[in-house]
């Protein structure tokens, strides 16, 4: 195949002190996770399990939606390969504390 059928794509991962993005060209055809795993992304960050991570298209998660998971999203030429990390926090609890402690601090009516 000649380098001018290849489509460019990017993968990207960060951490609070760390991001990288990584520019590929890849045959048509080429899925999200097929892009994640030749960019070796995970050579930059120890740890990071590509099978396990959750993935998505310029903040469109992979596998939800209607989209394809990142094993079947075919991609297409400009597309950015998102790797998200893990909630550190379930959002729905920390709000839900938030607001225990906001009615815990409510002055009671005499």
């Amino acid at each position: 195949m000649a380098d001018f059928d290849l489509i460019p794509v990017e993968v990207a991962y960060a951490l609070p002190h760390k991001q990288k993005i990584i520019a590929l060209l890849v045959e048509p055809g080429t899925t999200a996770l097929a892009a994640v795993k030749r960019s070796k992304i995970n050579e930059h960050f120890p740890g990071l399990d590509i099978s396990a991570a959750k993935m998505g298209i310029f903040g469109q998660s992979l596998g939800a939606k209607g989209l394809d998971a990142a094993e079947k999203y075919v991609l297409h030429a400009g597309d950015r390969v998102e790797i998200y990390r893990p909630l550190a926090s379930d959002p729905k609890e920390a709000r839900r504390k938030r607001a225990e402690k906001a009615d815990s601090n409510k002055p009671l009516n005499d």
